[in-house]
């Protein structure tokens, strides 16, 4: 730009006394304020190659501190989902002969009451990678305990329960609600609810009977898994019986009950896990009984990866590692 000025002003006709010819001094002031702005839109190379070579440093840094496989495969990388963060390494309890405690009995492998050395609870947070629960069933099946005694047992998942939600923020009690604003209130609020538990991770959600029947509930309760407590109603009433559930406060709350079990019936069976729960069993049986349907869960439905690995196996193929 500076050597343009310097061939523009050389073409030009000007007279000698004119005032515009510019001296010497004057001529060199004007050419390096023109240089310097002319550099100051065009990046320097050492500046870039500085700024690049900071960024390469902290990629490095960060690779350093992190145990994550990153491969570059087709132009962009990707996770090895083999690594150990991406897998844990942790198998089926139940299926592992030397978690089990010694026996007299060779058969206790198959034993489904066998006892183990360590609770299947706590290897159960691992294999679920942070995926939530949500339990599900009818009023009086025991969800709220259940799901509090699992979450003190596999103890890195925090329990929390829809009905307490919408009575804290309600601040009043399910029957007042009912009472003051009507079911369809209620059913808005279990959704909001739902709503504000589904964001977090690690949870174990106890939820209210009605709150699958709605499309867009059941919908977001599949990002996790989903248990179902069944349990006959003749039991169910029992265990409520002196309470004052606003759906059973009719004539005969034992068809009330069953009526309303059948109309749900077919939203219940879409859990991934269904846990039978009969009258002699407690709350540590119950608790039991889901965890060990959860880890065979798990080994029936294994993430893509792991089933692709093991066909790739199968057929002689070379799997990345």
């Amino acid at each position: 730009l500076a050597s343009k000025f310097v061939q523009f002003q050389s073409n030009q006709q000007i007279p000698k006394n004119s005032a515009m010819i510019m001296s010497p001094p004057r001529l060199a002031l004007l050419l390096a304020f023109l240089a310097g702005t002319a550099l100051s839109f065009a990046p320097s190379s050492l500046h870039h190659n500085r700024r690049h070579a900071a960024q390469i440093k902290s990629i490095a840094i960060t690779t350093k501190s992190t145990t994550t496989v990153v491969l570059s495969a087709g132009g962009f990388e990707w996770e090895d989902p083999t690594s150990e963060q991406a897998d844990p390494g942790v198998d089926n309890p139940f299926k592992n002969p030397d978690l089990l405690k010694p026996d007299d009995d060779d058969s206790v492998e198959d034993d489904e009451e066998a006892s183990l050395k360590v609770d299947p609870a706590r290897l159960l947070s691992p294999r679920l990678r942070g995926c939530n629960l949500y339990l599900i069933g009818m009023m009086g099946s025991g969800k709220s305990a259940v799901g509090d005694a699992l979450a003190r047992r596999m103890g890195t998942y925090n329990f929390l329960d829809t009905d307490a939600i919408i009575e804290d923020t309600a601040g009043k009690p399910i029957p007042q609600i009912f009472e003051d604003d009507g079911e369809a209130a209620f059913r808005d609020a279990e959704a909001e609810s739902l709503a504000s538990v589904c964001a977090q991770v690690r949870g174990l959600v106890s939820t209210g009977g009605g709150l699958p029947m709605r499309k867009e509930n059941f919908s977001k309760m599949q990002s996790g898994l989903v248990v179902f407590l069944d349990v006959d109603p003749k039991v169910i009433i029992k265990r409520i019986e002196g309470t004052d559930r606003p759906l059973l406060q009719t004539e005969n709350p034992l068809e009330t009950l069953t009526n309303l079990l059948e109309e749900r019936m077919e939203k219940y069976e879409q859990a991934d896990v269904t846990v039978e729960v009969s009258a002699d069993m407690d709350l540590q049986m119950t608790a039991d009984k889901c965890i060990r349907a959860l880890h065979d869960f798990i080994d029936e439905n294994p993430p893509a990866w792991k089933e692709a690995k093991e066909k790739a196996l199968e057929d002689g193929l070379d799997w990345v590692s």
